[in-house]
């Protein structure tokens, strides 16, 4: 057990200060003088001890002017509630337990969790590593797979797009976890994705590679959809984006293992199949999440059986400005390895490189930007990222040399800012027994969206016999939905979900009565 222990000389107004409860990053309780517990905290162990002991220092002046000092010696145990991650998040909390900061640290959020929000944040963000590791195994090695099969870059095209066809898999698979619960679907999508995900090591030609991650993508999508809908549901009010920008850092860390193992494809003509082996070893590691992982809290409390015709408005919103945004991105993510192979003779080796340090600080905004839609609104910061975004990623694609790594580096960074702002709107504008299926729902339209952007940009890179001006064409996507957002999208910060859903609410209510009931 971590264990803080600080020496204090204070007069009478600092022992004062000492032994008022905390009420910051932990909230404490007392039943004793100088013994402080923990009232709610992301701590599944804590206490606080104050060991005081009173004399006397002569300031110099008079005897009846002396000031009385108290020697404190301030011990604190506690155990992190976050499994798995505690590596991670034990210095910055042992900082915030020595230092005593007035209000939030600036690294957290500006809502305090308790040990059931943290725990189930780690795990989260745990198997979130498996879906972005998942998400982007066929963007890294398809220009490999290529390579080998002799597929141009319309093949690659129409491939990529080909497997967003597995959203359905995971449109149905929400649609069951509205009915079956979050976290039985969640498992069973990260175990099929990695075996389905392995099979494509076997394959003879595009085309079942194809088949094989469009049954895997689903499987992925499904992940990280259900992992989204999970994190919004636990959550206090004031860290849903902020838990939504730690779990898009960990799934890009998972997306990053391909990253650093994509040399490997330089060794042979057939060592990219190497890479598809790899989700085989997440299955231990599922399994350790299986252990942990709750239901839902509020999929177990009782909620409102709410149809979707009430909701056509916000579904077609978010469905358009899904659309829009992932006309640019999915080409300018999965056809990068392409332009930078093709267009600037990058190895294996480069790619990594590029990519790691054009995307690495992302992770920096994607912190920012989460902090800063809990604190400033959603909306704005949105908005901005999903502009900006775009226009630096399509510049990127008209330079070269050290203009074009820059270019790739601010773009990443703005467009991260997007990351935690938007992605929670699905979730926390549909009420809980509509919640998976409208995220499917808008899942499977944001993956028509890529679809069409990567066959769109595959045949407009043939065409030009470059991917510059297609690229700034589709750019016009996340501007238009910058507009949207703007214009159109409400203020979800700050709100309960049963503000914002008043149907769950009012189901809240009624069980009330019922439940008092029961206890009488």
């Amino acid at each position: 057990m971590p264990t803080v222990v600080i020496q204090h000389l204070v007069d009478a107004a600092g022992l004062a200060r000492l032994r008022e409860p905390r009420d910051d990053l932990i909230a404490e309780s007392s039943d004793a003088v100088d013994d402080y517990d923990l009232s709610e905290g992301p701590f599944s162990e804590y206490h606080r001890h104050l060991d005081v002991t009173a004399g006397r220092e002569d300031d110099g002046a008079r005897d009846d002017e002396a000031v009385t000092q108290y020697s404190v010696v301030e011990t604190t145990e506690y155990t992190l509630a976050t499994p798995g991650w505690r590596w991670v998040i034990g210095p910055p909390v042992r900082w915030a337990v020595k230092q005593r900061p007035e209000g939030f640290p600036w690294w957290s959020p500006p809502s305090r969790m308790d040990a059931r929000a943290a725990r189930v944040l780690a795990l989260l963000c745990t198997i979130s590593m498996v879906a972005g590791y998942l998400g982007t195994l066929i963007s890294q090695t398809i220009t490999f797979a290529a390579d080998e099969f002799g597929a141009g870059n319309g093949a690659q095209g129409a491939t990529l797009a080909a497997v967003r066809i597995g959203a359905l898999l995971s449109l149905w698979m929400a649609a069951m976890a509205d009915r079956r619960g979050r976290r039985r679907l969640l498992l069973i999508a990260a175990v099929a994705g990695c075996l389905t995900a392995a099979v494509g090591a076997l394959s003879p030609n595009l085309v079942v590679l194809g088949l094989t991650q469009t049954v895997s993508r689903g499987f992925a999508t499904a992940l990280a959809l259900l992992i989204g809908v999970m994190a919004v549901e636990e959550m206090p009010k004031g860290a849903r984006a902020y838990a939504a920008g730690l779990i898009t850092m960990t799934s890009a860390l998972g997306a990053g293992i391909s990253l650093w193992i994509l040399p490997i494809a330089d060794l042979d003509e057939r060592a990219w199949r190497i890479l598809y082996l790899v989700p085989l070893a997440a299955l231990p590691l599922i399994r350790v999440v299986a252990r942990g992982l709750p239901e839902s809290v509020r999929f177990v409390r009782r909620h409102a059986s709410v149809a979707l015709e009430g909701h056509w408005g916000r579904l077609i919103l978010l469905c358009s400005t899904a659309f829009l945004g992932a006309l640019f991105l999915a080409p300018a993510s999965q056809f990068q390895n392409t332009f930078l192979r093709d267009e600037h003779g990058f190895t294996a080796a480069q790619l990594t490189i590029f990519t790691i340090l054009t995307t690495t600080p992302a992770g920096l905004a994607i912190v920012v930007g989460g902090k800063a839609a809990e604190t400033h609104g959603r909306r704005m910061i949105g908005a901005i990222g999903a502009a900006g975004g775009g226009m630096l990623g399509a510049l990127g694609f008209w330079l070269s040399g050290v203009p074009m790594w820059f270019a790739w580096l601010f773009g990443t960074m703005v467009a991260a800012l997007t990351v935690p702002a938007l992605t929670v709107y699905p979730s926390e504008l549909f009420p809980t027994s509509l919640r998976s299926k409208a995220n499917g729902i808008i899942t499977v339209v944001g993956l028509l969206g890529s679809g069409t952007g990567l066959i769109l940009a595959g045949v407009l890179a043939d065409t030009f016999d470059r991917f510059a001006p297609g690229m700034t064409i589709l750019a016009a996507g996340p501007v238009l939905m910058a507009v949207l957002i703007l214009v159109f999208y409400p203020e979800t910060a700050q709100r309960e979900l049963e503000e914002i859903n008043p149907e769950d609410a009012e189901a809240n209510v009624l069980a009330a009565p019922l439940l008092m009931d029961g206890f009488r």
